[in-house]
């Protein structure tokens, strides 16, 4: 923290989804933790368009504690449309972003404020024990080294949905829209004052995670699609590589016909590299059929979130 001697303002902010039954325990093991850290503070629950009776819940939380401001999106937009509309909405110097389904301890949000320290802007919170299984943690790390390269951010692998940054930051990305973000590329894009600290997890306290594999990966995609030319780069380079094959492949023709063999030489080899040919164009337009789809969703004005409904003491 900026001072030593003075406790920070936080807000946090939760995205919330299928979460009625952990929503009350979570405000409740937050706010003796912030009373005893914070100087002010508010919590921000963000109901992402659930199904169930999480909006009752979490306008009950806010009707019955001023601390607590309950946002209901008016559909299910995503974990960080969701996130982007509670950060806008927090109040205090200091944001902190936490899971709904108590993984993340109310009780190490002081570790995260206590490593906010001057020359830190943003923190993440990191568990060095798997959280998931085998195969989804591997994934998890091999993304997370894609993105780094793709997006040039050197701490990608510290990207986790438990962080604490300065409120300032949002400055930065204010007037971003569109129905494609990510919180941690748009906080990327404002500090470079970023550092990790280990906190316990648990295990979720209700029901199955709502973030499946399938998800993990789709947000990795929307992340370098919509946020880095890399994949347009390698289609290049795969064109060019290609493209010298190709160059080889002729060369060798003309040199068996000069040479006196006037039949075709290897018809397989020959029809083999046209699919190879076709199908990298087949890619390449597929790239940027993405990329063109994205820049008209911008154009036309899709908004990140839509908020339907609010509920607070001075709502």
């Amino acid at each position: 923290m900026a001072d030593p001697g003075r406790r920070p303002s936080v807000s946090i902010v939760v995205p919330c989804y299928r979460s009625a039954a952990s929503l009350p325990q979570l405000v409740a093991r937050l706010e003796p933790v912030l009373h005893d850290c914070a100087d002010r503070f508010e919590i921000v629950l963000v109901v992402d368009g659930s199904p169930d009776d999480t909006w009752s819940v979490a306008s009950k939380l806010a009707d019955d504690h001023a601390f607590v401001v309950a946002l209901r999106l008016s559909r299910n937009y995503g974990q960080h449309q969701a996130l982007l509309a509670g950060v806008r909405e927090a109040r205090h110097d200091v944001v902190v972003t936490m899971d709904d389904d108590l993984q993340h301890r109310p009780e190490a949000v002081p570790t995260l404020l206590d490593a906010l320290g001057p020359a830190v802007d943003l923190v993440y919170g990191v568990s060095l024990a798997e959280e998931h299984g085998p195969f989804r943690n591997m994934t998890s790390r091999a993304l997370k080294s894609l993105l780094g390269r793709t997006l040039g951010v050197p701490h990608a692998q510290s990207f986790s949905a438990f962080r604490a940054f300065r409120a300032r930051l949002r400055a930065g990305f204010a007037d971003v829209s569109g129905p494609a973000t990510s919180l941690d590329v748009l906080l990327s894009w404002t500090t470079a004052r970023v550092t990790e600290v280990e906190v316990p997890m648990d295990q979720r306290a209700h029901g199955r995670s709502n973030y499946s594999l399938r998800m993990l990966m789709a947000h990795a995609l929307t992340m370098v699609l919509g946020y880095s030319t890399a994949p347009l780069r390698a289609a290049t380079y795969l064109g060019l590589a290609l493209g010298l094959v190709g160059l080889g492949l002729m060369g060798y023709v003309l040199v068996s016909f000069l040479a006196g063999d006037v039949g075709v030489p290897g018809f397989t080899m020959i029809a083999s590299m046209v699919a190879m040919f076709s199908a990298a164009q087949l890619v390449s337009l597929g790239l940027l059929g993405e990329y063109l789809g994205r820049v008209h969703g911008h154009s036309i004005g899709r908004p990140s979130y839509l908020v339907a409904d609010r509920s607070d003491r001075t709502a």
